[in-house]
């Protein structure tokens, strides 16, 4: 099995706070691998560690076999890594189709010379964009909401166009933070389908952190669980459901005789 992205004893620390302490972790390329733990345990903290918003102090994090130690946020998306974050951070005066443009600032070539002098290959490359990005909308579901400014938006548009704009990037491994947080019932569902869809589709390698367990559960191949930054269980959703330690973590140690994590 191919692994995409590799994780070595990566430890996070803020002053005397260790977030993220000695994380040994993979992901198998076209996988849908979940991070859960209770609030606090690390789990946004690896993932600003894998995109550059941290630097690490110790161990290493491979993505197809190139180091991300030392590189800002843009190198990690110009090679290949794309994320959304735990509360929308939407262009809210941009429209939709403009966030999505947002999104292309790697795929696109033409320099600000061509953009000052509007020169033929950035106009094209303009107008390809603007189709792209279109096509784009209608995958996430948003089709003829192009013109709509972002923050007029129904909650859970917002987060599809959220991953509309991550998507333009044309990554191959994207990162999902609580992507249904805040959703209802039927919004869950549909978002749930949404994350199968990129995988199965368009073949992106999905991370994803959810509490919701039903989400997580039911989407996820592999599971790593964290604890106080720490990874104290790995495993497949059955495993996960009946694993003491995760039980101890979530419902505290008088209850992991006789529970289970509920999907």
């Amino acid at each position: 099995m191919v692994t995409i992205l590799e994780s070595k004893n990566v430890t996070k620390r803020f002053g005397g706070l260790t977030a993220v302490d000695s994380l040994t972790f993979s992901i198998p390329t076209g996988g849908i691998v979940s991070i859960i733990g209770p609030n606090g345990a690390g789990k946004t903290t690896f993932f600003n560690c894998i995109t550059g918003f941290y630097d690490f102090d110790e161990g290493e994090i491979m993505f197809s076999g190139q180091s991300l130690k030392g590189r800002q946020p843009d190198q990690v998306a110009h090679m290949g890594i794309a994320r959304t974050y735990q509360n929308i951070r939407l262009f809210a005066y941009m429209t939709a189709i403009e966030n999505i443009l947002a999104g292309m600032e790697t795929q696109l070539h033409s320099s600000w010379l061509g953009a000052l002098f509007g020169t033929k290959k950035t106009n094209e490359e303009e107008q390809e964009a603007v189709i792209e990005a279109n096509k784009l909308l209608e995958f996430v579901g948003l089709k003829g909401l192009g013109d709509s400014l972002a923050r007029n938006l129904p909650y859970g548009d917002q987060r599809r166009l959220e991953i509309g704009r991550a998507l333009a990037s044309k990554p191959d491994l994207l990162l999902l933070d609580e992507p249904t947080a805040g959703m209802n019932p039927r919004e869950t569902a549909e978002t749930t389908a949404f994350i199968k869809k990129l995988r199965d589709e368009l073949g992106i390698t999905i991370l994803l952190i959810e509490h919701d367990m039903r989400v997580v559960m039911g989407i996820s191949e592999n599971i790593t669980v964290l604890d106080y930054g720490e990874k104290i269980a790995e495993g497949t959703p059955a495993e996960i459901q009946t694993n003491t330690r995760v039980i101890e973590a979530y419902l505290g140690r008088g209850a992991a005789a006789s529970a289970t994590i509920e999907a």
